[in-house]
């Protein structure tokens, strides 16, 4: 939510007086989900037809009904949801982005998400301080809420007509006062420890193909963050558009963080990154987010799966064990399309000969996302490892079957899924 300079309209139900007081912040019950390694993945179970039909709040009822009305017509609620806000705040639509169609689907996705989680304390509240967090670096403050829970309600209230009335409005307004509250103690909790953003200097842009660069930025002040992770980026080429690239290291002793950049067509901040920027110019990071670190009170191995820009976050995997003086085995899987593909292959080798505990095999062919389950199949057994998945969404999902198949529970498979780069607020 970028929104600045907003103030609820008289008629709006989120009014602040509404808002709970931090000690009462922890939500009521909410929907099945289920945290599968650092993914959260919806369980389809409780539902029948739209609807659940066991171990569900009234509330939860309700608003899932919603959601199943308007799912046929998201991009319509959207669109309207937008457009009540700036109808009524034109103030705030110079604070988005000029293309709005990305910022569209992630910001009522991330509403819609987190409304449909309302029996789920645990789940939830996870989700929700992460959104907080990361919407502070938007500006966000704790008086635009009201504003966007009415637009939001006149939204739906539109597009599920059918399924409205006062229980279901009073219910979608219990979550959103919930959810906005939550959110708005991990904003103030999170002010008190680190900052909105960080400016970081391009120290170095090292092109390795036509279309992928190793970018190295310096932070103006201290950036903790834990290998696995990511974080969001904006340019000055674009402002206010942001996307998420994981750390391909290990924290350094001089500060500096490097990202793999792959220019996708139509793709605004990776072009800019692999084209245009160059050592001098100074980019923007949001907070660290992401749940895809190594546990280091276990000796359990580790089994990786990264295809393309994805062997970014498995690097620095392999870089935090070796920096813990662990001799665990680690198992590396490096997924491209072409041998061209594999741009980072020196490096994984150059580690491979360091540590006689790692292990780099590569998976070359244009259908290498297919390719990479039966190279796990190959080897093994796995039983003792734990298992982390960085790549393209289908690469991720044949990867996690796979990783199923043979015998790694769900709670050992750590990825970070779509619903969890949203909660960091991109």
């Amino acid at each position: 939510m970028q929104a600045q300079g907003l103030s609820p309209a008289p008629s709006s139900p989120f009014t602040p007086a509404q808002v709970l007081p931090p000690e009462q912040s922890a939500p009521a019950p909410v929907p099945a989900v289920a945290a599968t390694g650092s993914a959260v993945v919806r369980v389809p179970a409780q539902r029948s037809s739209g609807t659940v039909t066991e171990n569900a709040s009234p509330d939860a009822v309700l608003i899932r009904r919603t959601m199943a009305e308007v799912a046929p017509v998201a991009d319509k609620v959207t669109s309207y949801f937008y457009a009540l806000l700036f109808v009524r705040h034109p103030e705030l639509r110079s604070l988005f982005p000029a293309a709005m169609d990305t910022q569209r689907d992630r910001l009522l996705k991330a509403l819609l998400t987190a409304a449909e989680h309302i029996d789920n304390t645990e789940v939830l509240v996870a989700y929700l301080q992460n959104l907080g967090r990361g919407h502070r670096k938007y500006g966000t403050r704790p008086e635009h809420y009201p504003a966007v829970g009415e637009c939001l309600i006149g939204a739906l209230n539109k597009y599920a007509s059918a399924v409205w009335g006062a229980e279901t409005e009073a219910a979608w307004v219990r979550a959103y006062t919930t959810i906005s509250q939550v959110m708005i103690d991990a904003a103030a909790a999170d002010e008190l420890r680190a900052p909105a953003w960080w400016n970081a200097e391009v120290v170095a842009h090292d092109l390795r193909t036509r279309d992928i660069a190793v970018v190295t930025v310096r932070p103006d002040q201290p950036y903790p963050f834990l290998a696995g992770q990511y974080t969001s980026l904006e340019t000055p080429w674009w402002p206010r558009i942001w996307r998420h690239y994981s750390f391909a290291s290990a924290p350094r002793s001089d500060g500096l963080l490097t990202f793999h950049v792959k220019a996708v067509p139509a793709g605004w901040v990776s072009n800019a990154l692999v084209h245009r920027a160059r050592p001098g110019d100074v980019i923007r990071l949001g907070p660290p987010a992401g749940s895809m670190t190594v546990n280091h009170s276990t000796g359990s191995g580790l089994l990786c799966l990264g295809g393309g820009t994805g062997i970014a976050p498995i690097k620095a995997l392999v870089e935090d064990v070796a920096e813990h003086g662990e001799r665990r085995p680690v198992e590396v899987f490096y997924g491209a399309r072409t041998d061209h593909d594999l741009y980072d292959i020196d490096t994984m080798l150059r580690l491979q000969q360091s540590y006689p505990w790692l292990t780099v095999r590569t998976v070359v062919d244009q259908q290498a996302h297919l390719q990479l389950p039966d190279a796990i199949r190959t080897y093994g057994p796995w039983s003792g490892y734990d298992a982390y998945v960085s790549g393209p969404p289908g690469m991720i999902r044949s990867g996690v079957d796979a990783l199923k198949d043979v015998g790694i529970p769900a709670e050992r498979i750590r990825h970070d899924s779509v619903e969890e780069l949203v909660a960091a607020g991109d």
